[in-house]
């Protein structure tokens, strides 16, 4: 692939100290790290290290990476391995991709309290998931499955989202034998979204009353709990998006579209178009009425969220909720095979 001519360390060395002045206040330490990690990055200040041609006297100098999983030029063997152990998990079984999605008004509230309301869309989506597969209307089985957090949309603005990698199946609750889900069908969307729903809401509420949730700007009015309820009030009748499908190209399809933002940020360094005159452009995604994906140039300012959130820090509350997803479906592989074996 050609070196791109722009890369985000180039948007960030030129606009950073612009944007944390602008941002001082809601900026975390470990977010500035971030940034001046990609900032720094295969450069002088993080040391240099000599490589030699092993078919010649040639040699050159090679400056260090930050090897922060949030740099787009690092981390690119970590996100292999992550592919690759995924795959060892897989059954010889079809898959489904399961995505879970928070409303706009929800995210709202997500922005504010990142760690908190990730948490949650975990715990209500694996809670989801296990409930409706576990109920003998439906499966009756028990299921693993991973899942992988998505914080931003095609268009790079702010859209959490939760991939789930799922089998077609599970053990039975006995755990004698392995159900297999109808060919091409999983679980009923409009179950699993009204049960998600609530299970969020319902986690939503107990963060509120614990005193989790903070409010800032144009949420500062939900800080008291009258105004709170008023604001989720119509969520509670709303539909909520859930998409389940089996993938054209199997389960490995799902994994290596997932498995590209495990390691890195939204934003690829090969989408950059332009930093000049105040301005960043790069090519965003774009759904029509067709449901086809189009790209088209995306000016920004600098010191925008849209921007910053190329590089944002992820908490590390959602990584370890990942691992315990795809730890089930580990776990749920060991079992299918004393099944199969005995």
């Amino acid at each position: 692939m050609e070196r791109p001519r722009l890369e985000v360390a180039d948007v960030l060395r030129r606009y950073g100290e612009a944007y944390r002045e602008q941002h001082a206040a809601s900026l975390s330490t470990a977010q500035r790290r971030v940034m001046s990690a990609i900032e720094l990055c295969r450069t002088a200040a993080l040391g240099s290290h000599r490589e030699h041609c092993d078919q010649c006297p040639y040699e050159r100098t090679c400056y260090d990476s930050c090897r922060n999983r949030h740099c787009p030029k690092c981390q690119s063997l970590a996100r292999a391995q992550w592919i690759e152990d995924r795959q060892s998990e897989l059954l010889d079984t079809q898959y489904f991709h399961v995505v879970f999605t928070l409303p706009e008004e929800i995210a709202a509230i997500a922005y504010q309290n990142k760690k908190v309301l990730y948490d949650i869309l975990f715990r209500a989506t694996s809670e989801t998931l296990r409930t409706i597969a576990a109920d003998p209307k439906h499966l009756g089985v028990e299921i693993g499955f991973f899942a992988v957090l998505h914080s931003w949309g095609q268009n790079l603005m702010f859209h959490p989202h939760l991939h789930c990698v799922v089998p077609g199946g599970g053990l039975s609750l006995d755990g004698d034998r392995w159900v297999s889900c109808r060919p091409g069908f999983f679980l009923p969307v409009r179950v699993l979204s009204r049960l998600f729903r609530r299970l969020f809401l319902e986690l939503l509420q107990q963060a509120f009353d614990d005193g989790q949730l903070h409010f800032f700007t144009a949420l500062q009015q939900l800080q008291g709990p009258s105004a709170f309820a008023a604001y989720l009030t119509p969520l509670r009748q709303a539909e909520w998006v859930v998409y389940a499908k089996a993938p054209f190209a199997g389960p490995q399809q799902v994994l290596d579209y997932v498995g590209r933002y495990t390691h890195r940020v939204a934003i690829s360094n090969h989408r950059l178009l332009d930093i000049e005159n105040g301005q960043v452009q790069f090519r965003s995604a774009t759904r029509t009425i067709a449901r086809t994906a189009s790209r088209r140039p995306c000016p920004c300012p600098p010191t925008s969220s849209s921007v910053a959130s190329c590089s944002t820090y992820s908490p590390t509350a959602s990584t370890a909720s990942a691992t315990m997803a795809s730890w089930a479906i580990a776990t749920a592989k060991k079992n299918w095979n004393a099944v199969a074996n005995s």
